[in-house]
């Protein structure tokens, strides 16, 4: 099996990395009830998708 012949620098350890970091949660208004949603997913507070009813939700 190959080895590395010689150690990975800091800096080029910390170049690889760079791309790691996890991207923050994309939000977007829900056009039925203006709460903030995640795109292409069912509206978690009034059920809606695609401008129709697709989940009942229970009235607080």
């Amino acid at each position: 099996m190959p080895n590395p012949k010689r150690r990975h620098s800091k800096t080029r350890t910390a170049k690889r990395r760079t791309h790691d970091a996890l991207a923050p949660v994309a939000r977007a208004e829900c056009p039925q009830c203006h709460e903030p949603k995640q795109p292409h997913r069912v509206c978690p507070n009034c059920g809606y998708y695609g401008g129709r009813q697709v989940k009942p939700v229970e009235e607080a």
